[in-house]
Formats: structure tokens, C-alpha cells, sequence
């Protein structure tokens, strides 16, 4: 459960530093947040991986869930605009890392088993 909250935390890093990049445009003092957030993102993201999460899973929840999140509070913070397309990508990329985390749970015995019965 603890590389789960460690992910977490590296996916809120990484939004929190790339709004804080928009941010910084006006706000040059920000660009701290932004060095300190993606220094913790890809230290929390170690640590994930260091606890046995497969890389791809990692990745891909963190990518996923990083572009997803920094849409949605884009358009809340800085009134960028989600379009209908838009919504569709971000559901599609979420669906993918679904699939490719539940996808992640079979053991090559299992798969060889499933192709030997058909």
C-alpha cells in the first residue's frame, strides 16, 4: 500500500510543479516550486520503483494521472479551456493505463495455461 501513496505523492508533485511553471510566468519566485516539485516527483517515482511496482504501471499511472489532473485544474486555475476532444483524450489515456496495470497482473503461466486451452 505504501508504493501506492508514494505514487500519489509523485503524481501531486509533478501537477503541483507544472502549474506552478505556468504560474511562474507572472511569478518568477515560483520557479522554486517548480525545481522542488519535479526533484520530489522523480524521487517519490524512485521509491515506487524501488518497492517492486513494474516501471510501466508506474509511468503510466503517473503520466496518465499527472495530464489528467493538470487539464482539469488548468481550466480551473487559469481558465484554460477543456474541449469535448480534449475530455476524450484524457479518458482515453486514463482507460490505457487501466489496461495496462490490469494487464500487469498476468503471470506467464497463466497466459501459457489460457493458450494452451483454446
Amino acid at each position: 500500500m505504501t508504493k501506492w501513496f508514494l505514487l500519489a505523492g509523485a503524481v501531486g508533485s509533478e501537477v503541483i510543479a507544472s502549474l506552478s511553471l505556468k504560474a511562474a510566468l507572472t511569478h518568477p519566485a515560483l520557479y522554486a516550486v517548480v525545481l522542488l516539485g519535479y526533484v520530489s516527483a522523480f524521487t517519490f517515482l524512485t521509491l515506487v520503483l524501488k518497492r517492486g511496482m513494474a516501471l510501466g504501471v508506474a509511468y503510466g499511472i503517473w503520466g496518465a494521472l499527472g495530464v489528467a489532473a493538470t487539464a482539469v485544474l488548468s481550466a480551473v486555475l487559469f481558465d484554460e479551456r477543456i474541449t469535448a476532444m480534449m475530455g476524450i483524450g484524457i479518458a482515453l489515456v486514463i482507460a490505457g493505463v487501466l489496461m495496462v496495470e490490469l494487464g500487469s497482473h498476468h503471470t506467464p503461466d497463466t497466459d501459457e495455461q489460457q493458450a494452451g486451452a483454446a
